[in-house]
């Protein structure tokens, strides 16, 4: 009777968990599906597409800026290609300030540091996850923008760099708490067999477990671009919001998120500004769902690589 009670207890609790996963699947692709509704007249209705010029979302418009985003206007203007330069660049930015910091700060904590340091300094990385990212941009609005601005000489205080930068406060805790948690889980005698060989500590923590926790490590990188690609509110308030088709960094630009959530409350409803946004958010998905379907490819591959060397 007992051993049947805790058999009917494990299929009850197994049930459970398979409901809350097809119920995470099953919101996502609802989600996915309202918004592709939403956008659906942008590629299915010839005559709106001509009339709010959104047959040219991807390529060069009338005017002297053939590239531009002006969907309030007498003639609106609906290119998407400055949008995706801006959030480019930010991602950019941010990715090149975030993972070399927070790849350091995890090999250190679980290679080099003390017990008591690591006990220290790992609390405090992870709590930057927790602080809201409106906060974030307010830092970077009020305090990092004159900063960067002065030690780059900068001449525009809002600009992709700005944003960039504190866009990457926000990536730190993502990828440092993977990638310790990768170092971490590598086998202890991996390091024993390499000191055993006369091997220092850092060519251990460089040549044998850096290596051996690459797949876990690349999907922390993978797991803070996708967070830097959709994050909204740091760059809304730290960018500048200029919708300009340049590479400089040092110019203010605008992402895709942020002209989502900075138009969408004020959009009139069933309008080719309206479907162009939820446009918008569909290639945000489908971007984001490509990146980490590839990147799990990617990993599992490279996985069967390594333990097949092993």
């Amino acid at each position: 009777m007992r051993t049947g009670g805790i058999l009917s207890a494990e299929k009850a609790v197994e049930a459970l968990i398979r409901l809350s996963a097809f119920s995470a699947i099953l919101g996502l692709f609802l989600i996915f599906v309202f918004i592709g509704k939403e956008a659906l007249p942008v590629l299915t209705s010839p005559e709106a597409r001509k009339e709010a010029g959104l047959s040219k979302l991807f390529l060069p418009q009338e005017g002297p800026r053939p590239y531009s985003w002006q969907p309030v206007s007498e003639i609106p203007k609906y290119s998407i290609l400055p949008l995706f330069m801006g959030t480019l660049k930010v991602t950019l930015v941010a990715i090149l300030f975030a993972i070399p910091l927070a790849l350091g700060a995890a090999l250190f904590t679980s290679e080099f540091a003390p017990d008591w340091t690591k006990e220290l300094l790992k609390p405090i990385i992870e709590l930057l996850a927790g602080i809201p990212s409106v906060v974030l941009g307010f830092f970077a609005l009020m305090v990092m923008a004159s900063c960067v601005q002065d030690a780059f000489g900068i001449i525009y205080r809002l600009n992709a760099v700005n944003a960039g930068i504190a866009l990457g406060l926000a990536v730190i805790p993502i990828v440092y708490t993977m990638a310790d948690d990768a170092l971490t889980a590598v086998p202890k005698s991996y390091r024993e067999a390499s000191i055993a060989m006369g091997a220092s500590a850092w060519q251990t923590a460089s040549k044998v477990v850096f290596p051996a926790a690459l797949p876990g490590i690349l999907a922390a990188c993978v797991l803070g671009f996708g967070r830097a690609i959709g994050e909204t509110m740091i760059v809304l308030m730290a960018s500048g919001n200029a919708p300009v088709m340049t590479w400089a960094l040092q110019k203010p630009v605008r992402s895709l998120s942020a002209t989502v959530a900075a138009e969408l409350g004020e959009v009139v409803v069933g309008s080719p500004h309206y479907h162009v946004l939820f446009l918008i958010g569909t290639l945000l998905f489908v971007f984001t769902f490509a990146l980490n379907l590839f990147a799990h490819w990617f990993v599992r591959r490279l996985q069967r690589k390594i333990l097949g060397a092993a």
